[in-house]
Parts: structure tokens; C-alpha cells; sequence
């Protein structure tokens, strides 16, 4: 039986690598920023109704771990306007793999911040990545 997790990520890499072609046909007519509210207004409502649903939002404002959310919510609305705005301006093809080198920073940061362990195989992936996007990205 497939972990919810692994169905999960699947799911978010379907719909990650679908949104930055969609992003860069749009950006052809509407700003940015522009595509940045209306996507965020969507994710906020589905957020808001999915949380709603289920958790006591408001008890969680206030909570010791809400700094880490609240600091979340500012490195991804620079990451986020970034994004767009690197879209808006070059090609998927070179912009999105650079993008997708936050994976590699996530795995050192989790290694540093976290203490989570880093295989010898981990460190070769990574490796990889790091020369898969340089030539992804320069070819």
C-alpha cells in the first residue's frame, strides 16, 4: 500500500510541474504580480475553508510556533513573487529547474537546522542535482 505521503507528493509534483508553463502563457497578457494575487487569492480560500474544517485557526496566532509561520509566510512570498516574476521574464526551461534547486538548499538546511542525517548517497544525489541543473540550465 502507497504511504499518504508518497501520494501526496506525487500529486504536488504533477501540479508543480504544470503551473510554470501555465504561469509563463499567461504572463504573456497579465502582470505578474497580478497572477500572484489571483493564484494567492485561490490558495488563501482553500486554505482558509480546508483549515476551517478542520482546526481552530485562531488559537494558533498566538501559539509559541506561530513566529516560525508567520517568518514561513515571508520567505515564501519573496520566493514566490521571485518565481513568477523569473517566469514572467525568462524561460521555464532555465528558470524552473534553477527553482527547483530549493531541494537540495532544503536538504542542507534540514541536515544544519534540524540534524537530520545526510547519507553518502544522499550527498551523491545532491551532487547530481547541483551538475543536472547546471547543464539543464546552460544547455
Amino acid at each position: 500500500m502507497v504511504r499518504q505521503y508518497i501520494t501526496l507528493a506525487v500529486v504536488a509534483l504533477l501540479a508543480y510541474s504544470i503551473f510554470p508553463v501555465l504561469v509563463n502563457i499567461a504572463v504573456r497578457e497579465i502582470p505578474a504580480s497580478v497572477i500572484v494575487f489571483i493564484a494567492s487569492v485561490l490558495l488563501g480560500s482553500a486554505a482558509l475553508g480546508l483549515s476551517l474544517l478542520g482546526e481552530a485557526v485562531l488559537s494558533y496566532l498566538t501559539d509559541p510556533y506561530a513566529a516560525y509561520v508567520y517568518v514561513t509566510g515571508l520567505f515564501l512570498t519573496v520566493g514566490i513573487l521571485s518565481y513568477y516574476r523569473a517566469l514572467a521574464s525568462g524561460p521555464v526551461s532555465i528558470v524552473t529547474p534553477i527553482f527547483g534547486m530549493f531541494l537540495v538548499g532544503t536538504s542542507v538546511l534540514s541536515v544544519v537546522f534540524l540534524e537530520e542525517s545526510l547519507t553518502h548517497q544522499q550527498v551523491a544525489g545532491i551532487g547530481l542535482a547541483v551538475i543536472a541543473v547546471y547543464l539543464v540550465a546552460t544547455g
